[in-house]
Parts: structure tokens; sequence; C-alpha cells
């Protein structure tokens, strides 16, 4: 898979949400031993490639004529095990919402800052995987796993991740702590927890009580 470096001319519209353009690599590589028999190929999440970003951000040459959503077959890596296979998916689409800059700051804090896809199995033997979506949302690949979606995910390049960084900085409102509740306002209760009982009258047997 050749890979170039390349900045992109990346333009905003008003009110609309900042796009990264990417490019998913998917790897079909031969099952060995008694599975083959049962299933011939394994798939697995390569690479996620960045075709078109904002300015600083290194992007992959992927030629117009791929750029069609359809599977494109690729070259090898070099040095790969006879028989696999890479297959490129161009383009999909990694939108940022504001409203999701929490999920943003939890992968950019993480250990490994990554892509995560979701992608599906082929029905058939000789089928091709399909990836759906992208996302740079923890908070999105949470709610797909917990769909018991497949979900693979794939490191995000440096830059990438300092730009994501500044624009979920940027646009993450912290959720208002709440003020405690003074000591005073708090419920009395009795030694079994339960709401204690104030009165205010005459305790029995006061009134009226004098020696004659």
């Amino acid at each position: 898979m050749s890979q170039g470096v390349q900045a992109h001319p990346h333009n905003v519209a008003d009110g609309q949400p900042p796009t990264l353009r990417v490019g998913v690599v998917m790897r079909r590589e031969p099952v060995s031993g008694p599975m083959a028999r049962w299933q011939p190929w394994r798939w697995a999440l390569a690479d996620v490639q960045v075709l078109q970003a904002p300015p600083g951000i290194a992007c992959t040459p992927w030629p117009a004529e791929w750029q069609t959503g359809a599977a494109v077959p690729l070259e090898p890596e070099a040095g790969a095990a006879p028989g696999v296979q890479h297959w490129g998916y161009a383009p999909l689409n990694v939108a940022l919402h504001p409203q999701d800059a929490e999920g943003y700051l939890l992968n950019v804090t993480a250990p490994a800052p990554c892509f995560w896809v979701l992608w599906r199995e082929p029905e058939t033997d000789d089928g091709l995987a399909q990836p759906l979506i992208v996302t740079l949302s923890y908070h999105d690949a949470g709610r797909w796993l917990d769909a018991q979606e497949r979900v693979d995910q794939v490191a995000a390049p440096v830059a990438l991740v300092r730009w994501l960084a500044d624009y979920a900085q940027r646009h993450h409102q912290p959720e208002p702590k709440r003020r405690a509740r003074p000591a005073s306002f708090r419920p009395l209760t009795d030694r079994f927890g339960q709401p204690a009982r104030i009165s205010t009258g005459t305790p029995r047997g006061a009134a009226g009580g004098g020696a004659g």
C-alpha cells in the first residue's frame, strides 16, 4: 500500500461541523489448519488513512477513481505473508460535533488515541468485509459495543490527535457541580433512619398540672 505525505485544504462551511475524509484498509488473510474447512478467510482492520483534513495534518494520496465507496484491491505491504490481501474503502466521512466534545477528550487523553471502525463480516466465503462508520468519539464506540456490533480500532496520527484535542477543549462544557445542601436544610432522622417529627405544642400533662 503506497503512502505519501500531502496536505489538503479543509474548509468548513458556516454552521457545519468539521469533517475528515478517510480511507479504511481491511486485511484478508487465509486461515490455516482444520478451521480452514469452515472459514477459509479471516478479516481484520489494517489501517485508517486520512485523505482530507485541516492544514498541518499529513494526508495520504488516494486516487480519485478509487473514491467510489466500493472495495478496491491494494498492493500488499512489504513482507506480507503469502495469500494476504488488502482492500481499501473510501471515502468515509468522520464528522465532529461540539456536543460530543467529552467523547473526543476521552479519546485523546487515553494511552493510545485511535480511530474506531464499525464493520461487518462478509455474508459468504468469497464476499468482502464492509466498513460502515468511522469515529473519533469514545462514546460512539461504547454505544456500538453495547449494541454487540463489530468494532476495531487503529492508532490515530499524532498531528490529528493534537488537532482533535484542541477542538475538544474549545467545545467541552463540564457539567456544573451541584451546590452542597446546607446542613440546616438536611432532613432530620431518628436513630432508625426514619424522618424525625418535631412538635412545637405544649408537652402533654404540662398545662393545668399545678397543685391546689
